[in-house]
């Protein structure tokens, strides 16, 4: 027989692939996707299976050790994906094919869960139980409640419900009247929960025509755009979602639905989980806060075709599907689509790629569409389909501005609650209905200052003050993660003269408590929501009416419906308006729209507070009044002068290193090379330190450049790179399409 060879990726960072023979024993099971176990060096690797060839020029070629797993891990489609985002991100294949699969699936260290199981074995005579009480009561009151099971199971739980031990449960095995088996078991985030089967919800004729559209792009998925739903808040985005997948599940296809935040994805579940309640098994999920144990059972049964619908954060976007019908991305305006580690992906964009190759539809979901994904829109490269009312005919919640320069002057100091919003709060205690409170910064005070020599305690590694966090008395940094003890006195002048300044989620909190004692207030933040179902719990009592005020960061800003929210409070509409990033002010027209957007869902028309220093601000002006489309043209206007996206695409080139003169020397020198390297369709911006200087310890400088031919200029950037080796301890990153400039 002759031999054949597997090319692989190998899980190391070589930058290049390996071809390995392909021993008898299993040459006829291997293929494309598969992974393997190699002879690396002197050490055994992991690699995934890229092809499979006839003939190698390869020297000292060895033997694949062994197999890794039951069929493909991979499939061509998200091979080639893979091959594309590393072509486009400016980084290597092994970098993206770690991101392709997730890491308890590459170790390739844990299986299932085993548990013993009880069954009867065959029937058992009718006087069993009788003739076995006289002898071995305890054996024959098990006897007794086995023979009663219709099926088998759990040991554990049959020994938890009759108070026996496994003495007994081994006596009775011997005695031949029941079998103990150990089977496997899948791990389900949501197997503690039920879920109350729903039908279809009636459509409004936006709704009848969105969903025509979707269902028109399925039928003629070779030739079609994606499509941009724009819906403002409330206007039933998620059942255009749930039917079209129903759709798309008639047809014999699977579904995708990305969410922005872990903090949708309970509800998400739910409302899916519901739906299509007949079989809640093929409904799987995809996120960072599920145990190795879930993410393993959850990604093998999409592998074995079990689940046809994955929802889940960014990562489920590479979910190994088989026949995809639909991709939704909902939210598609989301940062946090925006990955910040090598590969630097965008999952937006990545699966409008992936629908193109599977020949399927994407549909990108949002009240607030991305100005590149409009863009697109107005263009005629995405298919724009709009929905202009909230259902049931509910109206847009009225947004009033209050202006915080006002409020200073009048009570002579800054509260954190103005006068307005105080009444409206009580006025909505009185009747029984729920508040919203938002404010996208988290701790008790943003800094603690002397007021002696005005040092601000900041963070060691990063340019950052630390941020006083009361409930673990602690300062810490948001950025790096160091953590320090309130000083006595001020380290730097040794005063007794310390002051606590700012405010986050945590002061707001405690604030409203003390102003509604009687109210029962509760904080959604990254600091309150550690443990795995805090986040699910939390919204139960909220949805429950169990919790009258809830204050949080962007984790409850979009995606969440509570009909008896009838106010919604932005404390500071100022946090993220002035960052020196292009992005901000389209950042903060659609966090104040999204914010709104809670309010007013229900039968009672909302109300929302807007406290700000700049309130002329066309960022909130125009979100006032719900102009979106007066934003974009003024927007656009802007980015056209500037040269910045959607008009031309940013790549972002990050030069670091602890020693501020060796990061900025290489900056320098990098600059310079690619100056010489880049055609004049590039414009190329001097290096400059980074608006925040200092991150985790290292100096860090920018280099900015803006171009068309985006995959051209990743490939002159890699050459660029190859022939400029960079000092041992200075790092350079590439972020394509960056998201955020600070």
């Amino acid at each position: 027989m002759k031999p054949r060879y597997a090319r692989v990726i190998v899980d190391r960072a070589i930058h290049r692939e390996l071809d390995y023979l392909i021993p008898e024993n299993f040459a006829d099971r291997l293929d494309i996707g598969w992974r393997v176990r190699v002879p690396f060096r002197d050490k055994a690797a992991l690699a995934t299976v890229v092809a499979i060839l006839d003939e190698s020029d390869a020297s000292g070629i060895r033997p694949i050790e062994a197999i890794v797993g039951e069929g493909a891990a991979l499939s061509p489609k998200l091979l080639e994906l893979a091959r594309w985002m590393s072509a486009y991100y400016c980084c290597s294949i092994e970098t993206v094919m770690r991101s392709l699969l997730p890491q308890v699936i590459r170790r390739a260290e844990m299986s299932y869960k085993k548990q013993l199981f009880v069954r009867p074995a065959g029937a058992l005579p009718h006087d069993a139980v009788e003739k076995l009480r006289n002898r071995a009561p305890r054996q024959a009151e098990l006897l007794a409640a086995v023979s009663k099971l219709s099926g088998p199971v759990s040991a554990t739980e049959l020994l938890r419900q009759t108070s026996l031990d496994h003495q007994t449960l081994r006596g009775l095995e011997k005695r031949g009247f029941i079998e103990v088996r150990e089977e496997a078991i899948e791990r389900d985030p949501h197997a503690d929960e039920q879920f109350i089967a729903t039908t279809n919800l009636e459509l409004n004729a936006e709704q009848n025509a969105a969903l025509a559209a979707v269902e028109a792009a399925m039928q003629t998925a070779e030739t079609a755009r994606p499509i941009l739903l724009h819906g403002v808040t409330g206007s039933g985005k998620t059942e255009i979602y749930l039917q079209a997948i129903r759709s798309a599940l008639a047809r014999s296809k699977t579904a995708i639905v990305l969410v922005p935040e872990i903090s949708l994805t309970p509800q998400t579940v739910e409302r899916f989980k519901s739906r299509f309640a007949e079989a809640q098994d093929m409904v799987a999920v995809l996120h960072s806060r599920l145990s190795e144990g879930e993410r393993h059972d959850e990604w093998h049964k999409i592998q074995a075709g079990r689940a046809r619908i994955v929802i889940g954060a960014r990562s489920a976007i590479f979910a190994p599907l088989e026949n995809l019908g639909l991709i939704v991305v909902d939210e598609e305006h989301e940062t946090s689509y925006k990955q910040e580690e090598a590969p630097r992906y965008q999952a937006r964009d990545v699966a409008v790629v992936r629908a193109k190759l599977e020949t399927c539809v994407v549909l990108l979901g949002t009240a607030t569409p991305s100005l590149e994904s409009y863009f697109n829109a107005t263009r005629g490269k995405y298919q724009l389909v709009s929905l202009t009312q909230r259902v049931d005919d509910n109206q847009m919640p009225l947004i009033r501005i209050v202006d915080l320069r006002e409020e200073k002057r009048k009570a002579k100091s800054l509260t954190i609650l103005g006068e307005k919003l105080h009444r409206a709060i009580n006025a909505r205690l009185e009747k029984r209905e729920q508040t919203i409170l938002f404010l996208n910064r988290r701790g008790f005070s943003t800094s603690l200052l002397c007021s002696a020599c005005g040092e601000a305690r900041e963070c060691p590694n990063c340019s950052v003050a630390l941020t006083f966090h009361r409930t673990a008395a602690r300062l810490s940094c948001h950025l790096c993660g160091h953590t320090a003890a309130v000083p006595k006195k001020c380290p730097a002048c040794g005063e007794d003269a310390l002051i606590y300044s700012g405010f986050g989620t945590e002061k707001v909190e405690a604030n409203v408590q003390q102003l509604f004692p009687k109210a029962v207030v509760r904080r959604m933040d990254a600091d309150s929501m550690t443990r795995k179902d805090a986040f699910r719990e939390t919204l139960r009592a909220f949805r429950a009416g169990k919790i009258d005020i809830l204050v949080g960061t962007q984790m409850i800003a979009k995606g969440l419906h509570f009909p008896n929210v009838t106010l919604v409070g932005i404390i500071n509409a100022d946090l993220a308006l002035h960052l020196p990033d292009f992005r901000a002010g389209e950042r903060t027209f659609q966090l104040l729209t999204q914010v709104a957007g809670r309010a007013g869902r229900g039968e009672t028309p909302g109300e929302v507070f807007v406290q700000t220093f700049t309130p002329f601000s066309p960022s909130i002006q125009f979100a006032r009044h719900h102009d979106f489309a007066g934003y974009f043209e003024q927007e656009l206007e802007f980015r056209e002068r500037c040269d910045f996206p959607p008009f031309r695409h940013a790549v972002l080139i990050t030069v670091r290193s602890a020693h501020e003169a060796r990061a900025k020397f290489s900056a320098e020198t990098l600059a310079r090379r690619l100056k010489e390297s880049l055609p004049d369709e590039f414009i190329l911006s001097s290096p400059s330190p980074a608006p925040l200087e200092k991150l985790q310890g290292e100096f860090r400088f920018h280099i900015l450049i803006r171009g068309e031919a985006i995959l051209r200029l990743s490939r002159l950037l890699r050459g660029t790179f190859g022939k400029l080796p960079l000092p041992e301890d200075v790092l350079a990153s590439v972020d394509v399409d960056p998201y955020q400039l600070l």
